[in-house]
């Protein structure tokens, strides 16, 4: 961020546009001084809600608010900050902004605010993260996980790794302290167990991350069928609201539409796709691609039919596109339709007959290929995550051959410990890499 750290910054905390409240924060080491020159009367101290008027310099009334004063360090950001509770709506909240910034704040950068809590050391940078994340989960499960890295969950495991490789390089450190002894005080040989042990600790981790992109992006349930099988009825249905368009025209769905949802607490990503059949109309012979791509990439697939014709040709095709589990779907049984004779589900998204059975066969298919839905235990869920720990990983490894096979002398050896740990160090935010700050908080939301 090419803004100074030491401004004094102001934006709307909430969502913008129509709505009963709306929360400005500001936040800087003027952010007090600021305020009693727009606020009256000012609080009687701080953390107390106060019931006060919001003027403009001019000392035009801009609005009547609850205040409250935060002195710093007790703040979320760790300095001087105030919070202003006005009415919604985008006039007296843009108003209250632009008297902040016209008597000298300026307006706040996206997750500015938690940008500098971390800075201040009111939250490491994994925590940081899953504010982000808590925001902008769309689904329970990955609230929760959000919500368990929020409370430090896995900011307490990585510090556990991290100080037992400092306890790794306390005792390796006995063989350059003593390099005249063979063994010295302490064996070899538990020094490469503990090493063992911890590189196994890491890989562990490292194993949770699919469970933790899933919960992130959502499994991928794919949608197949012929044109008019009822598979954007089925999407909208699932989705309880209309995303896809629904006709009686075959070929209306010529592109995948994509919504996250949950079946029986699995975070799902649903994918309504084009109908599967030959065409020689060029845009929906597209879209039919898309559609085998998404297949190919599928974690379940519902195939969809309305006949018993239907279902058996769709359930063949999809079978030669995809190694995914499928879920034979019967549409449209509300209309009487005979079903199969392979076994399906039945439902109706006129009625919702069956979308509960078809979400539990969903979660039962995802259960089966990727075992229980570990929500407690911490995961990794981001590719930043991945990287420093399978570079930590990587340089335990290398620690442990140098050392086993005396290759290089220990202290060469004890550079590997300390490249581990600095990984790891990064991954909480210990040490201070501007890079990596810029990149975690790019995709904020102005006003956290």
């Amino acid at each position: 961020m090419i803004s100074s750290a030491e401004d004094t910054i102001v934006a709307l905390a909430t969502a913008p546009g129509r709505g009963a409240l709306a929360v400005v924060r500001i936040s800087g080491a003027r952010a007090l001084a600021l305020g009693r020159q727009l606020v009256e009367p000012w609080p009687t101290e701080a953390r107390r809600a106060t019931f006060s008027q919001v003027r403009d310099a001019s000392g035009a009334v801009l609005d009547e608010a609850i205040v409250l004063a935060y002195e710093a360090p007790a703040s979320f950001t760790g300095e001087h900050a105030l919070e202003i509770i006005c009415h919604g709506g985008p006039i007296a909240s843009t108003l209250i902004v632009a008297a902040f910034v016209g008597v000298g704040a300026r307006p706040a950068e996206p997750g500015e605010f938690t940008r500098r809590a971390v800075l201040h050391g009111k939250l490491d940078l994994l925590q940081a993260e899953a504010v982000g994340d808590v925001v902008d989960a769309s689904s329970r499960a990955a609230q929760r996980v959000a919500l368990a890295q929020l409370d430090g969950g896995l900011s307490r495991r990585i510090e556990q790794l991290r100080g037992r490789i400092l306890g790794l390089e306390a005792l390796a450190a006995y063989d350059i302290d003593f390099p005249e002894e063979d063994d010295g005080p302490v064996p070899a040989a538990r020094v490469l167990e503990e090493a063992a042990g911890i590189i196994s600790d890491v890989n562990a981790l490292l194993a949770t991350a699919p469970a933790g992109e899933m919960v992130r992006d959502g499994a991928v349930v794919v949608i197949a069928g012929a044109p008019n099988a009822g598979k954007s009825s089925l999407f909208n249905a699932l989705l309880r609201r209309r995303r896809a368009i629904v006709t009686e025209i075959p070929g209306t769905t010529r592109d995948a539409l994509e919504a996250v949802t949950e079946a029986d607490g699995w975070p799902i990503r649903l994918v309504d796709t084009a109908g599967l059949r030959e065409t020689e109309e060029m845009i929906e012979r597209i879209g039919i691609e898309v559609s085998r791509e998404w297949l190919g990439r599928a974690d379940v697939v519902l195939a969809c039919g309305a006949s018993p014709e239907e279902l058996a040709h769709t359930e063949r095709t999809v079978r030669t596109l995809t190694t995914a589990p499928v879920i034979v779907v019967r549409t449209k049984a509300d209309l009487g339709t005979e079903g199969s004779t392979a076994p399906s589900v039945a439902v109706s998204a006129e009625t919702g007959t069956g979308l509960r059975e078809l979400a539990s066969s969903i979660a039962t298919q995802l259960q089966d290929t990727r075992g229980p839905l570990q929500l407690d235990a911490p995961v990794i869920t981001r590719e930043r995550h991945r990287f420093a720990l399978e570079r930590a990983r990587d340089e335990l490894v290398e620690f442990r051959a140098i050392f086993e096979g005396k290759l290089a002398p220990a202290v060469i050896a004890a550079v590997h410990l300390r490249e581990a740990t600095r990984h790891l160090e990064e991954l909480i935010g210990s040490v201070d890499i501007e890079d990596v700050l810029d990149r975690v908080f790019r995709s904020f939301c102005v006003g956290k």
